[in-house]
């Protein structure tokens, strides 16, 4: 029996319902009246049998379910399924190994199959970037790509001044850093100091390396050097002269030359100087792949030929990723174990360090599962938890490596397969947002800046707190999609506004949790920005198919008569030789 004509049945039940009238004196010796309760018991049968067929449709449908389509979604779905078996298994192992105290070279070789994913992983990443950008670009006509990348760059500045402010919020509110000081840890090497101008100057040189080979393996980084130099001080004697006498113009003269006195003065200075930092320089690779797309794309059929290679590379490298995706789960199992057998002792984290802890994982609770979901629903109009959960496996490797140049490959991926995005924006959008977008590690650069500040009893003002937003953002820009690149940029922030930079120290302890939150929230951020591109990009993406559609029709006509063309000019010239 069909929906419709059970509603059907149950609208005239009601109606015999409502419609029937108490029954008065004079109609109990009526016949009507006996008819009645006939008519209700029939109507009652007829909905009785209608709710026993709507159960056993719904009883056939669960048995279908648990049969054939449990087993089509494990398939579908065993992935996802086996990386989060990995998590769980990881920190139940990382637990259960911490009572035997490792060493520090045992927990070197436990940790050996993780250390392996994120070699595989790091090994992708720069051809990834390069061939997706290009054939990305190259594919996009210079309006559509000059559209797409404003869009783009507008919601990474968008949603990183949001992250920011949120951190600065729930800083503010939590106020983690009053109470007793905890001490700070005991710190690896010494912290490099860095200017703030000179950091963003390396950001602009590094857009433009003058060696591509060495930008693989290589970025620009100032270096400070002490340099010890002397020079002339003309100071003046003090002596006092004892005649009372008046002088003229000539002996003044004879005087001042005589209490002037040149000394030599040694000075210590700290000059900046060119140096280099070991890893990819992905900001400058990403510039140059970005450009070469564009020339590529305006040289039409010229540069079909380097076009096609880049795609077959890119290709190539995603049906790699396709094999390296099986042992995901393997050495996420083993990174997650390694680092909770290597952790400190957790009474460490207590007091300030843990309330700054529940500032962090609080402010980037609310910006991955609130703001982010928010900003994709107003502009879709979609449903963003469906979206992200085709993103599961991406923000667990990311979860795991701590990496999300390392987890690109996946990110890639997931959006293509499972979200089903298009090819020409996840090329041009994923690779650039996986090197300048970084929320959670603006957020967590914010609190931590803050945290520092109430953990010395210093009262920012508006203009500083200001300062630590601004800076906030543009260093997490030229952070490194790599882990705990965000302590390098730290320094910047805390420079800018005159905080002690060796109280990095007090947040260490708990940097490599952090870390791989924020580094999911990157992950996050990237991918829902590619979806809202997309959608926003639509128009320009549709007209651009009808485009090639119509060149690949005009192509398809026009090889003959170029042919038949070159054939008779090869033939006519030949004819009037032999005439």
């Amino acid at each position: 029996m069909s929906v419709s004509h059970e509603t059907c049945l149950l609208d005239q039940v009601l109606e015999l319902i409502m419609n029937e009238k108490p029954p008065t004196s004079a109609s109990l010796f009526l016949n009507e009246d006996s008819e009645k309760p006939e008519r209700r018991e029939r109507g009652l049968r007829h909905l009785r049998q209608a709710m026993q067929k709507r159960t056993a449709g719904a009883r056939d449908r669960m048995c279908s379910i648990t049969r054939d389509s449990a087993r089509a979604f494990l398939r579908r779905n065993a992935f996802v399924l086996f990386t989060v078996a990995a998590v769980a298994l990881g920190v139940v192992l990382g637990f259960s190994l911490r009572p035997y105290k490792l060493s520090v070279r045992e927990v070197k070789y436990f940790s050996f199959p993780g250390e392996l994913l994120m070699r595989m992983l790091q090994m992708l990443v720069l051809p990834l970037i390069i061939s997706s950008l290009v054939t990305g670009i190259s594919s996009l006509d210079s309006k559509a790509s000059g559209k797409m990348g404003v869009r783009a760059v507008v919601y990474y500045m968008v949603t990183t001044f949001i992250a920011v402010f949120i951190g600065i919020v729930m800083v503010i509110i939590i106020r983690p850093g009053k109470g007793s000081r905890d001490s700070p840890a005991a710190s690896s090497g010494n912290i490099e100091p860095v200017q703030a101008a000179d950091a963003f100057l390396d950001l602009i040189r590094n857009m433009f390396p003058p060696n591509l080979v060495e930008a693989c393996f290589k970025q620009y980084k100032t270096h400070y050097k002490k340099v010890i130099s002397s020079k002339d001080v003309i100071i003046q004697v003090n002596v006092t002269n004892a005649t009372n006498a008046t002088i003229n113009m000539t002996d003044l003269q004879a005087n001042l030359t005589a209490v002037l006195q040149t000394i030599q003065e040694t000075v210590e200075e700290t000059i900046p100087t060119a140096g280099s930092s070991n890893g990819v320089n992905a900001l400058g690779m990403v510039v140059f792949s970005m450009c070469f797309g564009l020339v590529i794309g305006n040289m039409k059929r010229q540069g079909q030929v380097l076009r096609e290679f880049f795609d077959c590379l890119n290709d190539a490298i995603m049906r790699l990723v396709a094999i390296i995706i099986w042992y995901a789960p393997v050495g996420i199992l083993f990174l997650i174990a390694g680092k909770i057998v290597e952790m400190k002792d957790l009474a460490q984290v207590g007091g300030q360090l843990g309330m700054y802890t529940v500032s962090v994982i609080v402010g980037l609770l609310i910006h991955g599962l609130f703001v982010l979901p928010l900003l994709y629903f107003l502009v879709t109009r979609k449903n963003p938890f469906a979206f992200i959960a085709g993103l599961l496996q991406a923000l667990i490797t990311a979860l795991g490596t701590s990496s999300s140049s390392a987890t690109l490959p996946i990110t890639f991926r997931c959006l293509e397969e499972n979200n089903h995005v298009d090819k020409r924006v996840t090329r041009f959008v994923l690779p650039v947002g996986a090197t300048i977008n970084m929320d959670g590690t603006a957020l967590y650069e914010a609190v931590a800046a803050i945290f520092i500040a109430q953990v010395n009893d210093m009262d920012l003002n508006f203009g500083q707190i200001l300062t630590i937003s601004i800076t906030a953002t543009a260093a997490s820009i030229g952070a490194a999609g790599i882990p705990q690149a965000g302590l390098v940029t730290m320094v910047i922030v805390l420079t800018s506004v005159g905080l002690p930079t060796e109280d990095i120290t007090l947040i260490i302890a708990v940097d490599w949790f952090l870390d791989r939150l924020r580094t999911t929230t990157n992950v996050l951020g990237d991918s829902i920005g590619a979806g809202i591109v997309e959608h926003l990009s639509r128009q320009e993406l549709q007209s651009q198919d009808v485009e090639i559609g119509n060149s690949v029709i005009e192509e398809n006509e026009k090889p003959y008569q170029l042919i038949s063309q070159e054939n008779d000019t090869t033939k006519h010239p030949n004819s009037e030789t032999t005439m």
